[in-house]
């Protein structure tokens, strides 16, 4: 079972010992994933996963913020609409109740573990400006490296900002554009130089380097962890 549906609760037959098999099913292929140090997508399901359950639980409503952005509207109101109905049976509720209760520590679990990879990932991470600061700082260029790797992953990223339940929420964009080897002649300013040179549309670019200490998944750990630290760079510096 390597995705857990965001129905997976109500989907299909509503049987405790089947919802078991399905999510201990999930949670070893979560397993697998974070012993290989691969925290994305599966942190922010477990995230999602969690608290709709806590939701659940305490109040018989889903927190429709914490949906998957990928999520359509419709969705998220089928989902609404599923919920209502399992709620509004009795029968169907104490076994769903039941679930809740098998899922809800073990969910926790692999959430802490997940966490706790993610603060060990960021803690051996550095993010710098390089050259000077520029006034614009929600378009620009994000570099990363892992030493002792000589080539830098270069990344073009746009930051939105959009107002979510009256709290104001960035997301960043990236783009690959660039892989480039650095020597003593080829800095990380040499580097931006050529990108200017390159993209006359950022004449000034923001320019950020996330250095790590240590080598990570790239998709699936590092560049997550680099675009939350680059967020928190750029929102500190607002």
């Amino acid at each position: 079972m390597e995705n857990l549906k965001e129905d997976w609760l109500t989907e299909g037959l509503v049987d405790f010992e089947y919802k078991k098999y399905v999510l201990l099913a999930y949670l070893k292929h979560v397993k697998d994933s974070f012993t290989r140090l691969e925290l994305y997508p599966f942190l922010s399901d477990l995230v999602f996963h969690y608290r709709n359950l806590i939701s659940l639980k305490e109040s018989k409503t889903l927190i429709t913020e914490s949906f998957p952005k990928q999520l359509s509207l419709e969705s998220i109101k089928n989902l609404e609409i599923t919920f209502k109905k399992v709620i509004e049976d009795d029968a169907v509720m104490k076994e769903i109740e039941s679930i809740i209760q098998f899922s809800l520590p073990r969910l926790k679990t692999q959430l802490d573990e997940g966490s706790f990879i993610y603060e060990y990932v960021q803690s051996n991470c550095e993010i710098t400006p390089i050259g000077l600061t520029a006034l614009y700082s929600n378009e620009g260029y994000l570099f990363i490296s892992q030493p002792p790797e000589k080539e830098t992953d270069v990344y073009r990223y746009q930051m939105t900002i959009f107002d979510n339940s009256n709290e104001m929420v960035r997301a960043i964009h990236t783009k690959h554009v660039l892989r480039e080897a650095r020597t003593m002649t080829n800095s990380y300013e040499q580097i931006k130089l050529k990108l200017i040179r390159e993209f006359a549309d950022l004449p000034n670019p923001a320019t950020y380097l996330v250095i790590s200490k240590l080598k990570f998944p790239v998709v699936q750990t590092l560049m997550p962890v680099a675009k939350r630290l680059l967020v928190k760079q750029i929102s500190k510096a607002a």
